[in-house]
């Protein structure tokens, strides 16, 4: 079967659009500023890292099938100027969620800059500015849409990696995401990250 030539360079501008707008510039990941870390050892889709203290906007989300949507858009509203000073913050990457028993957070990095002239207060009381602790963890990094299943299949190979590994735990383990809601599966950096001893 032929495919005639304005399909494929249809199809060819789109696939160029999606990296050009997933990997750099503003609107994709590579636009923002991330959570900086030192990668201490790989083993595939595994690694052991070590992040230094960083300060971050956390929400804590409702119960519910909506609790995400309800923890990102409180602080989304933050960043975009619902707080004391009015002040746009710039997002960043990762999104981190924690999730399990009573525990529903998620949480914004704040800009290095931000964090150092010392950011806002939020005017919801829902937001709590924080620090988050430096130390050692294990992360194990796939791809894909999210869905609660391949989040729970994820926590469970990152669970057995680590058995492997004779690691002990120190926290809860939390999820990391990366990228805008536009960027297609096969594209998205998705990372389940555990603290270890």
């Amino acid at each position: 079967m032929k495919i005639k030539f304005p399909i494929l360079l249809a199809i060819g501008g789109a696939l160029l659009l999606t990296v050009l707008f997933s990997c750099s510039g503003p609107l994709g990941r590579g636009g923002y500023e991330s959570a900086p870390y030192k990668t201490i050892s790989s083993d595939g889709a595994f690694e052991i890292r070590e992040y230094p203290e960083i300060v971050v906007a956390t929400a804590t989300m409702k119960n519910g099938n909506n609790n995400q949507n309800s923890g990102f858009m409180s602080l989304f509203r933050y960043i975009s100027g619902k707080n004391e000073a009015e002040q746009k913050i710039a997002m960043t990457t990762p999104v981190f969620s924690r999730t399990g028993g009573d525990l529903q957070e998620m949480s914004f990095v704040l800009p290095e800059k931000v964090a150092k002239d010392g950011a806002p207060k939020a005017n919801n009381n829902n937001i709590a500015l924080n620090k988050r602790q430096a130390g050692r963890f294990a992360v194990y990094r796939y791809s894909g849409r999210w869905t609660e299943d391949r989040d729970k299949k994820a926590r469970q190979t990152l669970a057995k990696w680590i058995k492997k590994q004779n690691f002990t735990l120190t926290s809860v383990m939390e999820k990391a995401s990366y990228d805008p809601p536009f960027t297609p599966p096969f594209m998205r950096r998705n990372e389940i990250l555990v603290r270890i001893d």
